[in-house]
């Protein structure tokens, strides 16, 4: 058995959330091995939640078992959730969207409910704002030490019935490429796109090559610029915008030693639009 657990969320460290639910996971077991895989997702962002959890997840070891936990709707009706993912992983979370890029990479294979009257952290029956502490990682930890199966998390869900957040899937257009922010390179500011790089390299675009790329939020232009396609950032000057393969093997734009994003007030999601066209020679 695998016994590791990795929690994700967007409490932050400054106060004593997480090491309650660090708490409560370890109280389940004394040799469970818990991780964190991020507690920095800007509040309430949902978007951000799925996103990590798919740039994190297949890099651990069939088994492990993940509870995120983002949560706008906290003590509503939305459901707290397990699934399992095709990559053989358990994700612990409510069921609000951020499962949303595992569920278009990796897959779902099967859905439980939580079935809060057996997997509840005792004596917490009448909180209902701190669900990550009594519901997620108790639960988690329960399924990770073994104490409970996957079928013992609660009744099954029909995988169709899971909620999404809309997806832009990246495409040809004419001739140039289109897709969406997929998410920021949080500390530097770069913006990561869902475009391929086996995409992207249908325009027959050479490293060293110009690109003009075009940014839009809700359907107006926020940024219009030509800039170099580059192996790195050696390949500009320091304040130059440039166009690179990131580490996930897909298209990225950064400004070499600055924050793009805060340069230009650039968010994700499918309503920021980014679109790549080749220059005529």
């Amino acid at each position: 058995m695998n016994k590791a657990l990795v929690l994700q969320s967007d409490f932050g460290i400054s106060d004593g959330a997480v090491s309650a639910m660090h708490g409560v996971a370890n109280s389940v077991d004394h040799d469970l091995k818990i991780f964190d895989l991020t507690h920095d997702i800007p509040p309430y962002d949902i978007w951000e939640a799925s996103y990590r959890l798919w740039q994190t997840v297949t890099y651990w070891k069939d088994g492990t078992v993940f509870v995120s936990v983002v949560d706008p709707g906290v003590g509503s009706t939305r459901r707290s959730v397990a699934v399992q993912t095709g990559s053989g992983h358990y994700v612990i979370t409510p069921d609000n969207g951020s499962l949303t890029h595992i569920a278009r990479t990796e897959g779902i294979e099967a859905v439980r409910e939580i079935d809060e009257s057996v997997n509840r952290l005792p004596k917490s029956g009448e909180s209902y704002t701190f669900h990550g502490r009594d519901i997620y990682a108790y639960t988690g930890a329960r399924l990770a030490s073994g104490v409970i199966s996957f079928e013992g998390v609660g009744p099954e869900l029909p995988v169709s019935s899971l909620v999404h957040l809309p997806v832009k899937e990246a495409r040809m257009v004419d001739h140039s490429v289109e897709g969406m922010i997929d998410i920021l390179d949080i500390r530097f500011g770069n913006l990561w796109t869902n475009i391929s790089r086996d995409l992207f390299k249908t325009m027959d675009v050479p490293y060293g090559g110009a690109i003009e790329v075009e940014i839009r939020h809700d359907g107006r232009t926020i940024y219009r610029n030509v800039m170099t396609f580059g192996r790195s950032f050696a390949d500009t000057h320091k304040g130059e915008p440039l166009v690179y393969i990131n580490s996930l093997d897909n298209m990225a734009v950064a400004i070499n030693q600055g924050s793009f994003a805060k340069a230009y007030g650039i968010r994700t999601g499918s309503n920021w639009v980014v679109i790549f066209r080749k220059m005529e020679e």
